[in-house]
C-alpha cells in the first residue's frame, strides 16, 4: 500500500475485514450480522416487528442491504486494505456503491486518524443485476425520525400526502426523551428498531481500536427500507437537505464530508441499487433534497406546537444515559448552529424560552468563535451544519429584525460578514429560501 510515512498505520493493517453470514429469526425479529477481523468475531443486531413478512424476498433483500452497510462500523476498528465480502455476491453496482460507502463515508474517519484508504479493495463474486418493477404511487410512507427541525418539517409536509408514521432507531432498552417528546407531539404511530453494536466497539480505546465518525445515516436507511417493507410501507422519506452535500472540507486533493451518507450522492447510488432488486422495493428519497437549512428554519419556526419539545444538542444523544442532558447545553456547535438558522425567523423571547436553562448561545460572547467558523472565518465544524452562505445570510436576516437590535454579538458577527466581498445580498438570500438544485422526489409529492 502506497501511503506517505508520516501517515499513522495500526499494527494490523495488513489483515483482512471479513464479512460472514446473516440469519433472520421472523419469530423474534431478530437480523443477526456476523463479520470478523485476525480471528475476532463481530456481531451485531438488530430487532423489528416480527412476522410472517421477514421471509418475503423484498425483506431478505432489504436484510441483506443491513448487512452490507453495518459493516463499516466494525472494518474502521483496523481500517484493513483488503474487505473480502465471503459467500455474499454483488452486482456491479452494488459493489460500486458500497466502495464509495466506504471510501466517502470513511472521509472523516481516515482524515482525523491520519490514513489513506484510497487503494481500498473490496473482493467479491459478481451476481447478475436485474431491474426492479415500476412504482405505483405512492399511499403509505415511512420518515426516519430524529427530532430535529429536519424531520419535523418533512413529516408535517408528509402527512399531508400519504398515511405517514415515523421510524426510529434506539440501543435496546434505552430511548431518546430528544427524540420522543417531538415524536409524541406529532400523534403518528412509529415503526421501531433496536440496534445493538458489538460490545467490543464500546471498548475501543481498551482494545486498540482506531476509532472515529462512520456514515450512519446510510446504515439508518438500509434499516429503514427494512422496516418498510416489514410494514408494508412504500416510501421512506429522508429528511436531507441541500447542503449535506457540501464537503466539510478538502483534504489530499479529495472532499471529506461529515455529511456524506446524507448527500445527493449517496442518495443518487441508494437509489440506484434499490432500482436493480428484482424484488418491489420502497421508494428511498429525501423531501428536502433542494431545500436549504435556512428553508427549512423559515418552515419551523411556524409549527410552534415543536418549540417546546425539539433538540439537536448533541448532549442529548449521549450513549451514556448518565452523561446525557435533558435540555439544551446552549454551546456545542449544534446549539449554536440552530439558533442562528432559526434567529431570522423566530422572536428573540422565542429563542431565549428555548435555551432558558444554559442561555441563548447567540447572547454569549464567549461562543463568538464557534460562530465565526460556521460563517466560514474558521475551520467548519465536523456537524451536521448548514453551507457557510446559508449561515451568513442568516446572520444579515437576524440582525435586521427589530427584536435584535440589542444583540451585541449578533450584530458585530453581521458587521463583519456584511463587510466581506463575498456576502450574500438581499436576493442571495431570498434565493435560498426557494428550491436550490435537483431532487430524486416523485412527482405529485410535493
Amino acid at each position: 500500500m502506497s501511503v506517505s510515512s508520516k501517515l499513522r498505520q495500526p499494527p494490523v493493517r495488513g489483515s483482512v475485514f471479513r464479512y460472514g453470514n446473516w440469519t433472520a429469526d421472523e419469530q423474534l425479529g431478530v437480523l443477526t450480522c456476523g463479520y470478523s477481523l485476525d480471528g475476532r468475531e463481530f456481531t451485531e443486531r438488530v430487532t423489528l416487528p416480527p412476522g410472517p413478512r421477514w421471509h418475503t424476498d423484498a425483506a431478505r433483500v432489504a436484510a441483506r442491504l443491513v448487512f452490507l452497510l453495518a459493516g463499516v462500523s466494525y472494518y474502521k476498528t483496523a481500517a484493513p486494505p483488503v474487505i473480502d465480502l465471503g459467500p455474499t455476491a454483488l452486482t456491479e453496482a452494488e459493489l460500486a456503491f458500497l466502495r464509495e460507502f466506504y471510501l466517502q463515508g470513511l472521509g472523516e474517519f481516515a482524515y482525523r486518524n491520519a490514513l489513506d484508504l484510497s487503494d481500498l479493495r473490496i473482493e467479491a463474486a459478481l451476481a447478475p443485476g436485474g431491474r426492479a418493477p415500476i412504482s405505483t404511487s405512492i399511499q403509505r410512507a415511512l420518515v426516519p425520525f430524529g427530532g430535529g427541525i429536519d424531520s419535523i418539517v418533512v413529516v408535517e409536509r408528509v402527512r399531508r400526502l400519504a398515511d405517514a408514521a415515523l421510524f426510529v432507531v434506539n440501543r435496546p432498552s434505552d430511548r431518546f426523551e430528544a427524540i420522543e417528546a417531538p415524536a409524541a407531539v406529532t400523534g403518528l404511530p412509529i415503526v421501531r428498531a433496536e440496534r445493538e453494536i458489538d460490545p467490543q466497539l464500546l471498548r475501543s480505546a481498551e482494545l486498540g481500536f482506531l476509532n472515529g465518525h462512520v456514515p450512519v445515516t446510510g446504515i439508518l436507511s438500509a434499516l429503514a427500507v427494512l422496516a418498510a417493507v416489514l410494514d408494508q410501507r412504500d416510501a421512506v422519506v429522508m429528511s436531507n437537505e441541500w447542503s449535506a452535500s457540501v464537503p466539510t472540507l478538502e483534504y489530499q486533493g479529495r472532499p471529506v464530508n461529515h455529511q456524506y451518507s446524507k448527500s445527493a450522492s449517496f442518495e443518487a447510488g441508494f437509489r440506484q441499487v434499490l432500482s436493480e432488486i428484482p424484488a418491489r422495493m420502497p421508494e428511498y428519497f429525501s423531501w428536502l433534497r433542494d431545500r436549504t437549512e435556512l428553508w427549512v428554519g423559515q418552515e419551523f419556526a411556524a409549527l410552534d406546537a415543536y418549540h417546546g419539545s425539539f433538540r439537536s444538542c448533541n448532549k442529548a444523544f449521549y450513549s451514556d444515559p448518565a452523561r446525557r442532558l435533558d435540555h439544551w447545553c446552549g454551546q456545542c456547535d449544534k446549539c449554536c448552529f440552530i439558533d442562528l438558522i432559526l434567529a431570522p425567523f423566530l422572536p428573540a423571547e422565542a429563542l431565549r424560552q428555548i435555551f432558558k436553562i444554559t442561555g441563548e448561545p447567540l447572547a454569549d460572547p464567549g461562543l463568538a468563535g464557534k460562530f465565526r467558523a460556521l460563517l466560514g472565518a474558521g475551520a467548519k465544524p465536523f456537524e451536521c451544519v448548514g453551507e457557510v452562505n446559508e449561515c451568513r445570510a442568516a446572520v444579515l436576516l437576524a440582525a435586521r429584525r427589530d427584536d435584535r437590535f440589542g444583540a451585541v454579538v449578533l450584530q458585530e458577527l453581521a458587521l463583519e460578514v456584511a463587510g466581506w466581498p463575498d456576502a450574500p445580498s438581499a436576493a442571495n438570500a431570498a434565493a435560498m429560501l426557494a428550491p436550490v438544485g435537483e431532487n430524486f422526489v416523485p412527482a405529485g409529492y410535493r
